[in-house]
């Protein structure tokens, strides 16, 4: 009972955490020009999500945001791996599909954010390959 309470808490900060460094990678991409027009935008299915959706120029720009506390363990973005691309990918097709957007005006980013005071915030435009 009480290791299902440490998870459960344990669960809610990771939670908290991550919540809050999408806010602050939301608010960095407003101040750098970007229109935000989805955040936590999950396909029909469920199985595939994408933090932001924003528009850079003509750029429909998929984001994906990792927050951490710290960079004890190296950035954030190391923690993106191939199904995440995969499933940004898929979130991507489906988004510009319905946008009417071609392939070639679509971009996956990524935002990291580290937690600390002030916060560290950086993008990398372009960070996750397109191809399949």
């Amino acid at each position: 009972m009480i290791g299902r309470v440490f998870d459960a808490l344990r669960y809610a900060k990771h939670h908290d955490a991550g919540r809050h460094g999408e806010d602050l990678a939301h608010r960095f991409l407003r101040r750098n020009g970007f229109i935000i027009v989805a955040r936590n935008y999950r396909l029909a299915a469920g199985d595939a999500e994408a933090d932001l959706i924003a528009w850079e120029g003509e750029m429909l720009v998929i984001v994906e945001v990792k927050a951490r506390s710290s960079e004890d363990y190296g950035s954030p973005d190391r923690a993106i791996g191939e199904a995440k691309r995969r499933h940004l990918l898929r979130v991507a097709r489906e988004y510009s599909r319905k946008s009417g957007v071609s392939w070639e005006h679509v971009r996956l980013d990524v935002v990291t954010v580290i937690l600390s005071d002030p916060p560290q915030v950086k993008l990398f435009r372009g960070a996750l390959s397109t191809h399949s």
